[in-house]
């Protein structure tokens, strides 16, 4: 913070103000044309016309109201005035390189980023948008952790994560980026099979494919177990892309993410049975102003918005 409240004084020290008319481009061409010694050389070193520098000097010394050369035949020599101004304008080419290589390095960010989030969010949503991700920051590597049963940001298992539950605890920080929309699913074949009552909503001779034991917790096992009454289930998974492919093999009904499912060709039985979830992006509080951590987050966050109909399948 004291370099940045240095940046709020006056470098050149002309006046408590710059002067009225005052352009940083005027400055540079000054120095140029003072360490040259020509307009020719100092046209050359910016890459402008001899016109061009001849008018920035003159809009430079009316700002200033000082003469800084004297035109001779030879070359430009500076004036007593011009050559004790030398020093402030280096100073602010200083300032401009430090401030130019600050921005530089906001896009030069590097290091490791460790994302847990769910496998299909991973797959579908978030490897799709990694070249471009990638293209803007070469020097990030992201480690993509999908096992999130056992990823804790509470004990440092990962730095951020993108997930459907929100942490009761832990120094965490956490916002809400949108809806992950599901319904329920079947074959295009199953669907037609299916007898007419069980268009009201009755899945008693249904056969359903779910989640195992220890994925018991989630709304949409719970929904399934609600609709078995006690009966078992046709299949049960540990992974939602075995259940979107024991679905297209018509093995029975799912409940699957809308995007996932119907990008699959699947037809939807029922729309909405409640068990939509919410996206939250997390972070451990301690690496909210980590210049990579942010960027991820960036990223993540915007790419949730540029998907917010697709997720939630309305």
């Amino acid at each position: 913070m004291e370099k940045m409240n240095d940046i709020d004084k006056p470098v050149s020290g002309f006046e408590k103000q710059m002067p009225h008319g005052w352009v940083w481009d005027d400055t540079r061409t000054f120095l140029a044309v003072a360490r040259h010694g020509t307009l020719s050389g100092a046209a050359a070193e910016l890459n402008l016309g001899i016109a061009t520098l001849s008018r920035r000097i003159e809009r430079l010394e009316h700002a200033l109201k000082l003469p800084l050369f004297v035109r001779q035949q030879s070359g430009y020599r500076l004036t007593e005035e011009g050559a004790g101004l030398i020093e402030k304008a280096e100073a602010l080419e200083a300032a401009a390189a430090a401030f130019s290589s600050g921005v530089s390095s906001a896009t030069q960010l590097s290091g490791r980023v460790r994302l847990a989030t769910a496998e299909n969010l991973a797959t579908a949503l978030i490897l799709p948008a990694l070249p471009q991700f990638y293209a803007q920051y070469p020097g990030i590597t992201l480690e993509l952790v999908t096992d999130i049963t056992t990823v804790n940001l509470h004990r440092r298992d990962a730095d951020l994560a993108l997930r459907m539950v929100k942490p009761e605890r832990g120094n965490v920080t956490l916002r809400r980026l949108g809806m992950l929309g599901f319904g329920l699913y079947a074959s295009p074949g199953y669907a037609e099979q299916r007898d007419s009552h069980h268009d009201g909503g009755d899945f008693d001779t249904d056969a359903f494919i779910t989640w195992g034991d220890t994925q018991a917790h989630l709304p949409a096992a719970q929904w399934v177990e609600r609709m078995l009454r006690g009966r078992e289930p046709a299949l049960t998974t540990t992974s939602l892309a075995t259940q979107l492919a024991a679905t297209k093999a018509g093995l029975g009904i799912a409940v699957l993410p809308h995007f996932l499912a119907r990008e699959a060709g699947l037809i939807c039985v029922a729309e909405d049975i409640g068990v939509d979830q919410p996206i939250y992006l997390v972070i451990q509080t301690d690496l909210t102003q980590s210049g990579r951590i942010r960027a991820v987050a960036d990223f993540l966050t915007e790419l949730v918005a540029n998907n917010r109909e697709r997720l939630s399948g309305r």
